[in-house]
């Protein structure tokens, strides 16, 4: 498949493309890096990010944190935090996001941690669950997502959902050089 032609593209990657294509251009256009804290995607929105040639203009870093322990240690996210309220919950990804800026030279994070399967959900937190943060100088805005599918699919709907809210983030924001 040639990623070139968006007629081969499925519906999810031609959001991916899309949306990284609008980030890259609202960063660089006031001079803005991004980090990323990853748990459920294991770095695929790093990945994603630097896929794109010039990516290292815009894209500062990425932390994997699947482990609660690497969430604490990476990203200051207080161990309390996750033994209270779980790993995939609304406070522990606001506290990614802003750890990831925290830990970072960036101006706006994303974080996600989920349950992206086939294993591992709950009646509470059943696979497909999400949660998704961003932060950016306006604040922390936060989510959840309840994907379908396999865990591709889940994880791939994690990114595309992740890009594509950052992206219109930014624009609501109206983002302007410092």
């Amino acid at each position: 498949m040639n990623p070139a032609d968006p007629d081969l593209l499925s519906n999810t990657e031609r959001t991916i493309h899309i949306s990284r294509a609008l980030v890259a251009n609202l960063l660089n256009d006031v001079g803005w890096k991004l980090a990323t804290a990853e748990s459920c995607t294991g770095g695929l929105i790093a990945a994603r990010c630097t896929d794109l040639a010039g990516s290292s203009d815009w894209f500062e870093r990425g932390f994997v944190t699947y482990s609660n322990a690497a969430k604490t240690e990476m990203l200051g996210v207080d161990a309390a935090l996750i033994e209270q309220h779980g790993a995939v919950s609304e406070p522990v990804v606001r506290a990614m996001a802003q750890g990831a800026l925290n830990y970072a030279q960036a101006q706006v994070a994303v974080a996600v941690t989920g349950v992206a399967g086939p294993s591992g959900g709950s009646a509470a937190k059943p696979v497909g669950t999400v949660w998704l943060g961003w932060a950016t100088p306006a604040g922390v805005v936060s989510e959840v997502q309840h994907f379908t599918g396999d865990r591709t699919q889940v994880r791939e709907a994690t990114v595309a959902h992740a890009l594509q809210r950052l992206a219109s983030l930014l624009q609501s924001q109206s983002v302007k050089p410092e």
